[in-house]
């Protein structure tokens, strides 16, 4: 049991890794066949993981059709940014004391949007952003909060499958990184967490004209 359910972990993971690298897009389908192919896993082990996945809300199973990876609606990117600014900027009014390794995590993560940014890799841009916004939570330091939300920021992932242009989406956003760690770093917590919610409030605006309703 303990190895068919560290298989089944290892395989979700590695999906919502995918997801979230921007290398499933959304509407995806996932042929069982071949993702059994490139993970070596039965089919047990599969179906689990596509199981832990739909209740992630990464994945979603059409009768008859298959499994593929979900599509957000308007309501979905709403309600998102909206537990966004909730448990984000609460967490940066939490961290009290800022650890030097928390901050690391920061700047790595800075760093490698802005290096993906100079090669024009905006996938990968998009994935650092995740970093960055998951290692605002960890400064939190609590193994439960960042697990919540890594599977938030895993589903919100889907969202920039909206953007019309994420060259200038994430150009704008990714400026904004760094005002926010510099606002941590110089223990301005309650800065960083206004300068956060102004943020996610531009970033929603934006990304809601991009879908076009």
């Amino acid at each position: 049991m303990g190895e068919t359910t560290g298989a089944t972990s290892r395989l979700a993971e590695a999906l919502r890794a995918q997801i979230v690298a921007g290398e499933l897009a959304p509407g995806s389908r996932l042929s069982e066949e071949h993702v059994r192919e490139a993970y070596g896993v039965s089919r047990s082990t599969l179906r689990e993981a596509f199981q832990w996945l739909i209740r992630e809300r990464l994945l979603v199973h059409e009768l008859s059709r298959g499994v593929f990876v979900r599509q957000l609606s308007r309501d979905d990117i709403a309600d998102l940014y909206e537990v966004r600014r909730v448990v984000e900027c609460a967490a940066l009014r939490h961290s009290k004391t800022l650890t030097p390794n928390g901050l690391r995590k920061l700047s790595a993560a800075i760093e490698e949007g802005q290096a993906a940014a100079d090669e024009c890799h905006w996938d990968a841009v998009a994935a650092a952003s995740i970093k960055f916004h998951e290692s605002l939570i960890d400064l939190v330091e609590s193994d439960r909060l960042s697990s919540i939300m890594s599977g938030v920021l895993a589903e919100f992932r889907l969202a920039y499958a909206h953007m019309r242009d994420t060259q200038l989406f994430h150009a704008a956003f990714l400026k904004r990184h760094e005002e926010i760690a510099g606002a941590l770093r110089a223990g301005a917590t309650e800065l960083a967490a206004d300068l956060l919610e102004k943020y996610l409030n531009d970033a929603e605006d934006a990304l809601l004209r991009s879908f076009g309703v």
